[in-house]
């Protein structure tokens, strides 16, 4: 039975209570002290070792969470999860403590945070809210989606120290309100802000469309044809990366046919019930739930699953590890996110599938590494244009004299007070108006940087005569599916929106996409290009206004259009674009990219920038393979600006005294391990059988007959680089004999090649 009390002192020790009994816990304060960690300290470490899974979320506003707090809860238990919320200034201030045990659900809401003086003996009033599950399974899905926000950065070693340094700082700025908070510890501010909340994107969906009897068309049919010859060459996972609007959802649907028991997962709720509905329209016999923050049906022979629940250990264990013969990661492009490799890692799927139309996450991380690099099928927009599958467009780069220079960049955004100062300004949203009047078409979405431009941007719009309206997630006017309607019909002139088109949107008459925000992601701003993209009747192309400023990616934009890219940094000013599709640029717009092109230590910043973001995520310095997989910027960028990876960390003084001797006395050979070709794995499997035999042992010589049974070992046990790398018929010969002929094999390819290859730095 559900209860509600009210709770005015002494939560500390309710918390503490549940804390010995709960198998999940999830904490969401505004500020941590060092009393409040002190106060739970004893009991979060015994929850840790009993297995809980802990998460906890706090945020940076004011700078009121004081580092020694951060750096105590660090020294607790490795398996508590903490994250940090970047407030930029906004308001920061949620009180919640969620339990969750085998028999009962607590939520406790209300004054208190982390502090003893809130926890034990203050004037705080909290409500505890038992066995209510369906405000309990929301309020747990709420907190998962602050805690993996893109806002929100991992509490490491590496993030604690950046939170001193800004931490001081902002004493030395403040110092009488920070000094009270000192001294009172446990007081909790609240200051009032004019900033709005950041919106978070939403997605709306057009009532589909009855097409009768649903068949694979268009690129469906090929993508469906190498998804079932990777089934036969026993491949169990595989990653097709598809444009908007050639339909990914309906693909899985058909491939899932091969399948009896299927798990289809997204990270937005209105994803999943789309994807519901176009399955059913596939095979309307099999019975289909959904698994979320409110319902939970397990019942069924394909769920779809909201990755934010899944991230819970509570709710993952619903499940077998084996249960799902296929699992589909929908936008795949987010599943290196920490809230879905929990998922991922515990599911054994006979085979897994994902679909993106962007591979490359915001932060670039490699999604292709987690489908053992397995790219079933790949037709981009470019290509999609070129077989008339997709909408052609005329781009028009507008010059946007903003210095964006002169605003400060924090990390993956630009400080938005000062972007919206730069912004807000009559004669910008008079070049914007007029440039619109001179390139658009009838059907048009507007895409800001915030809700505050797109209010202003819209009210400028309608003083002028048009018809307009601003959505946005905090939209209390006009209704959006009327908007949209409005829009479809030609009885609206432009939406102006933010990140509300990003992700499942499909309003095919769009025929004007109008940019007014700087790129800070390609991977939105490719995604928000697709909302143009699609066949309409009437529609001849696509209009894209762009204004382009020197505000980040601003010179490597443009290659998103190029069919024939450049290999590297250097750009084509003017990319190669499909058929019946145009690119016309200012021309100041072609001398800011020029001039930006021509700078190369900015070139090297950015290196060192996204190899600085990595090493806070990670709390450490990170390896190679790791910012490969995982960095923002192209690992081979780093070998061609600075010959090899610790040629990079020697620049950027990230190696020690014995590294930099290790370096000066052998930076030849690790150059020349880097630079080796990889078309084919034998060198390196050679490499990997000399490491084998120890630190002290590796760099003596090696024949290729001692060198054979672990070269053969590794092929045996890697089946996907053995298809690889035996695919020709001479090593498929070599391949039949016995540890003689696998010896001839190392002496002939491997070896031989090497050394002659090396500089004199290997002899065979």
């Amino acid at each position: 039975m559900s209860k509600v009390q009210l709770i005015i002192r002494d939560l500390g020790n309710h918390l503490i209570d549940k804390l010995e009994e709960a198998s999940t816990i999830c904490i969401l304060t505004s500020f941590i002290m060092n009393s409040g960690v002190h106060f739970l300290k004893e009991g979060l470490k015994r929850a840790a070792e009993n297995g809980a899974d802990i998460k906890i979320c706090t945020g940076d506003y004011l700078y009121i969470t004081q580092p020694d707090a951060l750096d105590e809860m660090l020294s607790i238990d490795s398996r508590i999860k903490t994250r940090i919320w970047k407030s930029n200034g906004v308001s920061f201030h949620p009180k919640a403590y969620m339990f969750q045990s085998s028999e009962h659900d607590f939520l406790f809401v209300g004054s208190s945070n982390l502090s003893k003086s809130a926890l034990n003996h203050g004037v705080e009033w909290n409500l505890s809210v038992s066995d209510e599950q369906e405000v309990f399974d929301e309020a747990q899905s709420e907190f998962l989606k602050l805690f993996y926000a893109e806002q929100t950065v991992p509490l490491n070693k590496e993030t604690l120290e950046e939170y001193r340094v800004n931490f001081n700082k902002y004493q030395q700025k403040y110092p009488n309100l920070t000094q009270k908070l000192t001294e009172l510890e446990e007081l909790d501010l609240m200051l009032p802000s004019n900033k709005e909340i950041p919106d978070q994107p939403e997605i709306i969906i057009e009532p589909p469309v009855q097409y009768g009897e649903i068949q694979p068309r268009f690129a469906q049919i090929e993508a469906l044809e190498e998804l079932n010859n990777t089934l036969e060459e026993q491949y169990n996972k595989a990653l097709v990366v598809m444009a908007t609007g050639l339909g990914k959802t309906y693909l899985a649907a058909f491939f899932s046919e091969n399948f009896k028991k299927i798990l289809f997962i997204a990270h937005r709720e209105e994803i999943l019930n789309q994807a519901k509905d176009s399955f059913t329209k596939i095979m309307p016999e099999k019975r289909y739930g959904i698994y979320n923050g409110k319902a939970k049906e397990t019942h069924a022979d394909a769920i779809f699953a909201s990755i934010y629940t899944l991230s819970m250990k509570a709710h993952l264990e619903q499940f077998q590890p084996d249960e799902f013969d296929l699992i589909i990661v929908d936008e795949f492009h987010h599943a290196a996110a920490d809230s879905y490799k929990r998922a991922i890692d515990y599911f054994q799927p006979k085979f897994l599938l994902g679909i993106t139309a962007t591979p490359e996450r915001n932060d670039n991380k490699d999604v292709y590494a987690i489908c053992d690099g397995n790219v079933a099928f790949r037709l981009d927009f470019l290509e999609a244009i070129q077989r008339r599958w997709l909408s052609p467009f005329n781009y028009f780069g507008v010059y946007d004299d903003t210095d964006y220079s002169q605003i400060t960049w924090l990390g993956n955004r630009y400080d938005e007070e000062e972007l919206l100062r730069a912004q807000l300004r009559d004669e910008l949203a008079q070049k914007i108006l007029s440039t619109w009047e001179q390139k658009k078409q009838t059907r048009k979405i507007g895409f800001c940087s915030s809700i505050k431009q797109a209010n202003f941007l819209s009210n400028y719009f309608n003083g002028k005569g048009y018809r307009t309206v601003s959505l946005h997630s905090q939209q209390k006017g006009v209704g959006r599916k009327e908007a949209i309607s409005q829009l479809s019909k030609g009885e609206m002139d432009i939406i102006f929106t933010v990140d509300l088109f990003n992700e499942g949107v499909d309003i095919p008459a769009v025929d004007t996409l109008l940019f007014v925000r700087p790129t800070e992601s390609l991977t939105v701003f490719t995604q928000q290009i697709g909302r143009g993209l699609r066949l309409h009747p009437g529609k001849e192309a696509c209009v894209i206004i762009d204004l382009i400023g020197n505000y980040r990616n601003a010179d490597v934009k443009l290659s998103l259009f190029d069919t024939q890219p450049q290999d590297g940094k250097i750009r084509n000013i003017h990319p190669s674009v499909p058929d019946f599709c145009e690119i016309d640029l200012d021309v100041n717009v072609i001398n800011l990219l020029e001039e930006m092109g021509r700078k190369r230590q900015p070139w090297r910043e950015k290196l060192f920038n996204d190899y600085m973001d990595l090493k806070r995520e990670l709390g450490r310095r990170p390896t190679y393979l790791e910012l490969h997989l995982k960095g923002a910027s192209d690992s081979p960028h780093y070998k061609q600006e600075f010959k090899s990876y610790i040629g990079f960390l020697n620049w950027a003084n990230e190696l020690s005294e014995d590294e930099i001797d290790v370096l000066s006395r052998g930076g030849n050979w690790l150059i020349e391990a880097e630079r080796t070709g990889m078309t084919k794995s034998y060198k390196m499997v050679v490499l990997l059988a000399m490491l084998d035999r120890g630190k002290w042992h590796w760099y003596k010589p090696i024949t290729p007959r001692e060198t054979a049974p672990f070269f053969h070992q590794f092929f045996m046990e890697k089946e996907h680089r053995k298809r690889i790398d035996f695919s020709d018929k001479g090593a498929r010969k070599f391949w039949e004999y016995d540890e003689k002929g696998v010896s001839k094999l190392i002496a002939n390819i491997p070896m031989t090649k090497w050394s002659g290859s090396s500089k004199e730095l290997i002899s065979f």
